[in-house]
């Protein structure tokens, strides 16, 4: 029996092969329904929703996924997951997503470019929380 040639670049399906294997979760599950983006808090500071978000990673592409830096700003408060008809845990899509981006060894924030107002203010968490997320 003959297959079918996928549409997807074969570089692009091992990136969603390995979010899917670091995830747990198989984005091609989604159904495209958009409950995830209407109940998610920070779908605004996004680059595009989250029901988006999967739906490129859906067709391989991901590059859009990663300039979008929505793993950087999930809140990951899970209310996309207890809403989802599919039972798909979206922060953990988008969590394999940052992680891929933080294997690339690119620190997405560094001390220095920090103002110096901005850290005698902020709380202390904030900034290990912070580098935790952003940096390799």
């Amino acid at each position: 029996m003959a297959s079918i040639p996928s549409p997807i670049h074969p570089e692009s399906l091992r990136a969603v092969n390995k979010i899917a294997e670091l995830s747990g979760q198989n984005v091609h599950e989604c159904m495209q329904c958009g409950t995830c983006s209407a109940v998610c808090p920070m779908v605004s500071s996004m680059g595009f929703t989250t029901r988006q978000g999967i739906h490129y990673l859906q067709f391989g592409q991901v590059e859009p996924v990663l300039q979008a830096r929505i793993g950087e700003f999930c809140a990951s408060c899970h209310t996309c997951v207890v809403r989802c008809p599919r039972g798909i845990d979206v922060p953990r899509v988008f969590e394999a997503v940052r992680q891929l981006v933080l294997r690339t060894n690119t620190d997405l924030v560094t001390l220095g470019d920090i103002p110096k107002d901005t850290l005698a203010e902020a709380p202390q968490i904030a900034f290990v929380s912070t580098f935790r997320k952003l940096t390799s």
